[in-house]
């Protein structure tokens, strides 16, 4: 199951140094909610290898804004503490695991 970050939960996720995947998301932004299972998704799939939530930005601003996020859906990967790679959109289940796997 995807953990629910909020700012502080992210930055310690983050510090962490393991890898990271953020969706950045909404309750207002359609895209977010049909990419919300697929995220779910990843974090059934990868969870015991990767720390792997979501972040409402409407809740949360501090990450948002330092991450530059301009547009939802967002989702950042993270590793060793550094933002690494994003996909913009709804994408499908591969696209994200084309992006998590090589991290792992």
């Amino acid at each position: 199951m995807a953990i629910q970050f909020t700012d502080q939960t992210a930055k310690e996720a983050i510090e962490s140094g393991k890898t990271v995947v953020i969706d950045f998301w909404a309750t207002w932004c359609g895209p977010c909610m049909k990419l919300g299972p697929v995220v779910e998704e990843l974090a059934e799939k990868y969870g015991d290898k990767a720390i792997i939530g979501k972040l409402n930005i409407d809740e949360n601003d501090e990450i948002v804004a330092e991450n530059r996020i301009r547009s939802i859906p967002t989702v950042l990967f993270f590793k060793g503490g550094e933002a690494v790679d994003r996909s913009v959109g709804l994408v499908k289940l591969e696209d994200l695991e084309g992006k998590l796997l090589p991290l792992l």
